[in-house]
């Protein structure tokens, strides 16, 4: 198991390790609510997230997707897609210890800022 939580501590979570997926994603949405070039990510399926403390803000960011956030200091969390049903994303920079998941992918980088160095 793997922790981690907002800035302000008003959320924290439980990640299962296990099969998951790391990605850096440069889509245009991602940078919007993040504020920064891209979003690291963990793909995990649900059953491998649990809230332990507190109760996130949801923004409906897409037609398809929402986005997990604090609502008292403004850190993301996760999002998750109706187009994969049992599955959530969490912004690895959010886990207390985030070296153990460096990404493997980009992905949207043809969306992706020019200077961000990514082909």
């Amino acid at each position: 198991m793997q922790q981690g939580g907002c800035f302000c501590g008003a959320l924290r979570y439980e990640i299962e390790a296990g099969e998951s997926h790391v990605v850096n994603c440069h889509c245009s949405i991602c940078r919007r609510t993040s504020g920064a070039p891209f979003v690291t990510w963990i793909l995990l399926t649900s059953d491998q997230f649990e809230l332990i403390v507190g109760a996130p803000a949801i923004l409906q960011s897409s037609n398809h997707g929402t986005r997990w956030f604090c609502e008292r200091c403004g850190t993301p969390i996760a999002f998750q897609t109706n187009q994969r049903p049992g599955k959530i994303d969490v912004t690895v920079c959010s886990l207390d210890d985030p070296n153990p998941c460096p990404p493997r992918e980009d992905v949207y980088v043809e969306t992706g800022l020019g200077w961000s160095n990514v082909e």
